[in-house]
């Protein structure tokens, strides 16, 4: 497969999917469905609260992630992945896949 380098949008992709936390975000979405804030955080130990919210707004306003507050008292804040989001699941599973192929690799050179 070859693409013209000038056209390529490799970079484009990374630029919205690069980070420690934004694929995990993800696949927890992917995974477990609609989720609150706090849900999120307990299910990925050593990510702050400060950047949960910075990944979760870039995910937002690339339309990956939709965030819904309820007019409730405490306020209730739910996120799920868009219909958009979930066209990179296939791009997700294959990155994991290559990730435990790669691990194998290494445990065997």
């Amino acid at each position: 497969m070859k693409y013209e380098l000038s056209a390529c949008r490799v970079e484009d992709a990374l630029g919205i999917l690069v980070g420690k936390w934004k694929p995990i975000i993800l696949l927890h979405l992917l995974n477990h469905g609609t989720q609150r804030f706090n849900q999120l955080r307990r299910s990925m130990p050593g990510i702050t609260q400060k950047m949960l919210t910075k990944q979760l707004r870039e995910l937002e306003t690339e339309d990956i992630v939709e965030r819904v507050v309820y007019a409730e008292i405490p306020p209730k804040v739910e996120y799920s992945i868009t219909e958009y989001g979930r066209s990179l699941q296939p791009i997700l599973e294959a990155m994991h896949e290559w990730g435990v192929k790669h691990t194998v690799h290494k445990q065997t050179k």
